[in-house]
């Protein structure tokens, strides 16, 4: 689909999530989807998944002419695909272990306007922490530790800003998704990271700040286990 797109490549890479793959590298258990949200965007519903118009992605000119329908039915499948894997991949979880923890790691931009504006830090916490589709009360025992978790660490030398529900409300599929399917079992938490950790206009990272944030995602594990093992 490369050669249908009108971005350019530092227009694309500006709107991935770099670098989630390796925060996520401690983890026991990990999924990692290697290919452009310009493509397929797993956290979108099928029907928008696949970016047609400008207004779907933040104003940006997408393909230089309309999209083959091919070309559209192809990524569908891939959404399908994933989602028919994720399923098969949790009921074993389930079956294992009881209810689980997932951690729907995503990054955002801070910077939109340009490189030398910041969005408003009232509106742009270090780690915004989702949970529009739960069933909060439910989760409130695994959720709120995880929270306290994060902000004992630090990013550089700041404690990390965490807050619920601020940037973004989870209003993901792929957490959708698992509340949908696994009400009773499933605690899926989305969790976006500002991209504190790079130069979101060079894609340069701060390696010393993605080693903070990887440490603090792999701590919060026995947290977590043990979270799950107080369920009221």
């Amino acid at each position: 689909m490369r050669s249908l797109s009108a971005l350019s490549e530092a227009e694309r890479l500006r709107e991935e999530d770099p670098f989630t793959a390796f925060l996520i590298g401690d983890l026991p258990n990990q999924i990692v989807f290697h290919r452009s949200r310009f493509e397929i965007d797993l956290n979108r519903r099928r029907d928008e998944a696949v970016y047609l118009r400008a207004e779907q992605a933040w104003g940006l000119k997408l393909w230089k002419d309309d999209l083959p329908q091919s070309e559209h039915a192809k990524s569908l499948m891939i959404h399908d695909d994933y989602y028919a894997m994720l399923r098969c991949f949790l009921e074993g979880v389930e079956r294992n272990h009881g209810e689980f923890v997932l951690l729907d790691v995503h990054s955002y931009n801070h910077r939109r306007a340009d490189p030398d504006t910041l969005t408003d830090p009232d509106q742009a916490p270090d780690v915004n922490i989702g949970t529009f589709s739960m069933d909060r009360g439910r989760w409130a025992h695994v959720v709120d530790p995880l929270m306290d978790h994060f902000r004992s660490f630090k990013a550089g030398s700041k404690p990390l800003d965490v807050r619920e529900n601020i940037a973004f409300q989870g209003k993901g599929e792929q957490t959708r998704f698992v509340h949908e399917h696994f009400p009773e079992t499933g605690c899926a938490i989305a969790i976006e990271f500002k991209k504190i950790f790079m130069d979101e206009w060079t894609g340069q990272p701060d390696k010393a700040v993605l080693r903070e944030l990887r440490e603090a995602i792999s701590a919060a594990v026995p947290l977590l286990e043990r979270s799950l093992g107080r369920h009221p």
